[in-house]
């Protein structure tokens, strides 16, 4: 991968699970949409008396972000 650049994989990377986070959401009832999902349920609040900062952060892994990210690999290493 000589000469390629980092940020065009990471962003084919995260192509790859939005599009497969999409069709997987688009079959509910497959394997496509079955996953793990791990992170803050509750936002974490932090009120300093004239500025309130709220965080939060849910990851959703499922198949077909997984199928998602191995075909943006792929087709990264070909370009």
């Amino acid at each position: 991968m000589k000469g390629k650049n980092n940020w065009a994989c990471f962003l084919m990377i995260l192509a790859g699970i939005v599009i497969g986070g999409f069709i997987g959401s688009l079959f509910p009832g497959t394997f496509l949409n079955f996953g793990q999902s791990f992170g803050l349920t509750s936002p974490l609040v932090l009120d300093l008396g004239i500025l309130v900062l709220t965080f939060g952060l849910t990851i959703n892994i499922t198949i077909g972000s997984i199928i998602g990210i191995i075909i943006a690999i792929i087709i990264f290493r070909f370009l």
